[in-house]
């Protein structure tokens, strides 16, 4: 039978007067170990552990916090709210439209009267008497520059 690796595994026999090879066991770093090969040789080797990975730990259930309960329960309790909205407004739309109507007739009727109102006093005063219209006379004095000044009205 043929040997399964394409190599072949040759050692070098250690001399007993050098021992500048050997850690100490406190040197060797973890996941190696000094192993014993078949032909007696000892020598540093990744191990593998065959004890079995640790069971994942089992996820315990949360309780759900109080603000997602209160936004789950707030959430359909809106949408109702937006789309009575909705439908309160499409019906009120056509009262809403001569509502509007009727405030601009109110403003067009107040400007009208702001209006008419003096040229209507001013046409009544007018024609009532065809009086001479009062004449008033103002005469002020003041001596110097900055004197006081006085005045008299004289109504005719």
């Amino acid at each position: 039978m043929p040997s399964q690796t394409p190599y072949e595994i040759t050692t070098v026999p250690a001399q007993p007067s050098v021992r500048h090879d050997e850690m100490l066991p406190h040197e060797i770093p973890p996941g190696v170990q000094l192993v014993t090969l078949p032909g007696g040789i000892r020598t540093l080797a990744y191990t593998q552990s065959l004890a079995a990975p640790a069971p994942q730990p089992v996820p315990v259930a949360q309780p759900i916090p109080t603000w997602a309960k209160t936004t789950a329960l707030l959430a359909p309790t809106i949408g109702s709210g937006v789309a009575a909205g909705g439908i309160g407004l499409s019906y009120a739309a056509p009262g809403l439209i001569a509502m509007s109507q009727a405030l601009w007739a109110a403003v067009a009727l107040i400007a009208a009267g702001a209006i008419a109102l003096p040229l209507l006093l001013g046409t009544a005063r007018r024609s009532r008497g065809r009086a001479a219209p009062t004449q008033i006379t103002q005469n002020i004095t003041a001596t110097g520059l900055f004197g006081r000044a006085n005045g008299t009205i004289n109504h005719r």
